[in-house]
């Protein structure tokens, strides 16, 4: 850690404590050199965790993409404004398996499953692109399997 006053690199930690709602740790620093008092943040370095698609492509994982899935099957719903504490459970789930590939088939049934518990329509319109749905009695046995379950 370098201070940002005089780059020198000894500094002394004067207070400590965690950021609410982020997991950093914000730390008051002095330089033991200049005597400035500067703060830093740190966090936990998470994994790269890699999407393996369906046609075999691998990209990064990106929470956004879940949240724009999340935010058309649940728009104009009651339950719109939970779209973002979904997206991070469904996250924590995924990273919770201790995985660097996840193929995104998973990704998809973990979005089906918090979906079905929130909103039985936003899960409807979720699971008719999620498994390509192309007539109408597609929806009809989904409709059927939901209510079973």
């Amino acid at each position: 850690m370098y201070c940002p006053y005089c780059r020198n690199t000894q500094s002394s930690v004067i207070d400590k404590r965690p950021v609410s709602g982020t997991g950093e740790i914000r730390r008051r620093r002095e330089c033991l050199k200049c005597k400035k008092r500067y703060t830093t943040y740190e966090r936990a370095q998470t994994v790269e965790l890699i999407v393996v698609k369906r046609d075999g492509k691998r990209e990064p994982f990106d929470i956004s993409k879940i949240r724009a899935g999340l935010t058309k099957a649940l728009e104009k719903r009651p339950s719109f404004e939970n779209i973002e504490a979904i997206a991070l459970k469904i996250e924590r789930k995924i990273r919770s398996k201790d995985a660097f590939e996840v193929d995104s088939k998973i990704i998809g049934r973990e979005v089906l499953a918090e979906l079905k518990k929130v909103d039985p329509v936003a899960y409807l319109r979720f699971v008719s692109v999620y498994r390509q749905f192309k007539v109408p009695g597609d929806f009809t046995k989904e409709l059927e399997s939901f209510i079973k379950n």
